[in-house]
């Protein structure tokens, strides 16, 4: 399937995967991207332990992508989440890695930046923009800032959920009107089957941003137990708490029982945040499997999930709604 979506990023179908920060590395991103899709590269991806400098974190991810170039030479994405370049002393080193290493996409999450866009440009790298709460203003800043493709996120996400509660259903024909056609907008918050799939096209999305579905796979490293208490879960299961930036979700467990006790009584966004262990806690709760020290965060897509596949199918399955739709 041809679409501006994927002659941009040079894909054979419209759809990227979710970073998930501590839960991709080479085998999984590679085997996204050989599907068809690009597959994306996590900040922490192939780690088990934060890296403490610069350059080990650079050579982690040198590993991963090369790992992943020797499963497809067809395109992959890098994860970035850049700050003011005076101060950012991570992806300068990363866009440079990404030249020397042929990574053809940075996913920008967080707040946009004209100035490093136009850095990975220069370095012949597009720019997918996923804002952390979209809206209409921070979507025009991106168009006029020169990114290639907008993510339009819903409530219904997994991972760092926005600020504002805003649904997929409304959000993304929210962001397609503000982008005006301009660039593509690609979707993102609970899309895990051909029906989620051909409604965001259905709504003016001309991609998939996906991270539960993908999470669920065979070749996802997420922790067999968290796969199968997933498996038995749908989106009402899922349990939603204050915490730093604004809101996480999680499967049940200890440490994610406790930081609801804590939402629900009134601790402070950041005093929750410090119980869920910061970051780390999705590193524990969903790599290690450990919910007394981590949480598990799942999108509303978990519903239809029920059986545990290959990445290959569960693009496919994708597919199978978009191309009815088109």
């Amino acid at each position: 399937m041809a679409n501006r979506v994927t002659e941009i990023l040079g894909i054979e179908k419209p759809i990227i995967q979710g970073p998930l920060a501590w839960l991709t590395n080479g085998a999984y991103a590679g085997a996204v991207s050989a599907a068809g899709g690009l597959g994306v590269l996590g900040i922490s991806a192939g780690q088990t332990v934060a890296a403490t400098t610069v350059e080990e974190t650079v050579e982690n991810m040198r590993r991963e992508i090369r790992i992943a170039r020797q499963i497809t030479d067809k395109p992959l994405g890098l994860n970035v989440a850049p700050s003011h370049p005076n101060t950012d002393i991570f992806t300068q080193p990363m866009m440079d890695l990404m030249a020397e290493e042929g990574v053809e996409v940075a996913v920008m999450v967080g707040e946009f930046s004209a100035e490093w866009t136009k850095r990975f440009h220069n370095k012949g790298i597009k720019v997918v923009f996923r804002a952390a709460t979209p809206t209409v203003e921070n979507t025009e800043e991106a168009i006029q800032g020169g990114a290639d493709i907008i993510v339009a996120t819903g409530f219904d996400e997994g991972g760092t959920v926005p600020e504002k509660a805003i649904g997929t259903f409304s959000i993304v024909p929210m962001i397609v009107d503000a982008a005006k056609g301009r660039v593509p907008v690609m979707a993102a918050g609970g899309i895990a089957d051909a029906r989620t799939a051909k409604a965001a096209f259905a709504l003016g999305a001309e991609g998939l941003f996906v991270g539960t579905a993908f999470m669920m796979s065979e070749e996802s490293i997420l922790a067999q137990n968290i796969k199968e208490q997933a498996l038995a879960a749908n989106a009402s299961d899922l349990l939603l708490y204050r915490t730093v930036p604004a809101y996480y979700r999680s499967l049940p467990g200890a440490i994610p029982n406790k930081l609801l006790e804590m939402s629900q009584a009134g601790a402070s966004e950041e005093e929750i945040f410090k119980v869920q262990g910061a970051y780390n806690g999705m590193r524990d709760g969903m790599l290690f499997g450990d919910l007394t020290k981590g949480f598990a965060s799942f999108g509303l897509g978990i519903s239809m999930i029920d059986t545990i596949e290959p990445v290959a199918v569960i693009m496919d399955k994708l597919m199978s709604g978009i191309e009815e739709l088109v």
